[in-house]
């Protein structure tokens, strides 16, 4: 055998003894750990997601339900408005003209339909009741002056032509008497159920429409529906608005509490829950954490809304938005895009 070979096969049998010493157990052979000394596992992994920063309410789009030119915008971006103050208005001149001319006419209606029903008023039943005692006197004149033309006549005291204006004066007495003794029947008499039927059908076809032009106008005042602040203005003084347009008036949003709206790949979840703890950072913040806690998970997976813009993002891929409330009144805006991190 040569040194070189000697020298290797000495070499192999230090490294096997040494690899016997390393691997060979010091100390006493423990039994099996009991279940409770096993090792805990590894806490679960984050779950992580891209989102935005929105209002309690969402954001609120005030747009109109008419067309119109926009008046007034009494508020600015930032401001705090309360639920039910007008926050723009519309041109309603037209419409207030109207109002006033329905109004009017309902007016006109409810006398019409009450004078019906009360009949005529005491000094009108007095009158048509002196017209038909003046007619009857009237007639009884002209029937004694036909009988004494009469008389007359046959003596040969009197011209045919005056028994004949005579008889034409009875005529038109007798035709009189019979016209005031109708108006009088007509003032007397009640209400017929047609008539009334008639004139409340009037007056609620009056209603009807003076409800309508207030309804219209108050369509030219846009008020807001909930407590929170102006977040953007979108349209400006003497622009035509048109509930036919996209774009709203304003944006409103209840800021006093924010959330995120936050965008889980469909592989995660399976892990979450209500209530989970979550917290988000932005770019624009550094590192500095904003902890929340899940409020909301949504009923069905969708497409990506919130990009993140980078290169390897996949585009189609299937999501569930979670809504994440965050404690306190972090310095958010809202609209910035946050990266959120949820405990499983």
């Amino acid at each position: 055998m040569t040194k070189t070979r000697i020298q290797l096969v000495a070499g192999a049998a230090v490294a096997c003894l040494l690899l016997a010493v390393v691997l060979w157990p010091h100390g006493e052979v423990r039994p099996p750990a009991a279940a409770g000394d096993r090792p805990q596992p590894l806490a679960k992994a984050l779950i992580s997601a891209a989102g935005k920063v929105e209002p309690r309410s969402e954001e609120v789009r005030l747009g109109v339900s008419i067309t119109g030119k926009l008046a007034e915008v009494p508020v600015e971006e930032g401001d705090a408005v309360r639920a039910g103050q007008v926050v723009a208005r519309l041109e309603n001149a037209d419409w207030r003209a109207r109002l006033a001319e329905a109004e009017a006419t309902v007016r006109i209606r409810e006398a019409e339909l009450a004078r019906l029903l009360n009949g005529a008023r005491p000094e009108e039943r007095r009158e048509a009741e002196a017209a038909v005692r003046q007619a009857e006197a009237v007639i009884e004149q002209t029937r004694r002056d036909l009988a004494r033309y009469d008389t007359l006549g046959k003596q040969g005291w009197s011209s045919p032509q005056n028994l004949e204006k005579t008889r034409r004066d009875h005529e038109v007495a007798t035709a009189r008497l019979a016209e005031a003794r109708q108006h009088l029947a007509v003032v007397a008499a009640e209400a017929r159920d047609d008539e009334r039927q008639r004139a409340e059908a009037a007056r609620d076809l009056a209603t009807a429409q003076r409800d309508e032009a207030a309804a219209m106008l108050a369509k030219t005042e846009i008020e807001s529906p909930i407590d929170g602040v102006v977040l953007r203005k979108h349209r400006r003084i003497g622009e035509m608005i048109s509930e036919a347009q996209d774009m709203p008036i304003l944006s409103i949003g209840d800021t006093a509490v924010l959330r995120v709206r936050a965008e889980v790949d469909e592989t995660d979840i399976a892990r979450l829950g209500l209530g989970q703890s979550a917290w988000v950072r932005a770019d624009a913040f550094g590192e500095q954490r904003f902890a929340g806690h899940v409020v909301r998970l949504a009923a069905m997976v969708g497409r990506k809304k919130i990009h993140t813009d980078q290169p390897a993002e996949k585009l189609d891929d299937k999501v569930l938005e979670v809504l994440i409330e965050l404690d306190g009144r972090p310095p958010l805006p809202v609209g910035l895009r946050v990266d959120a991190f949820i405990q499983p």
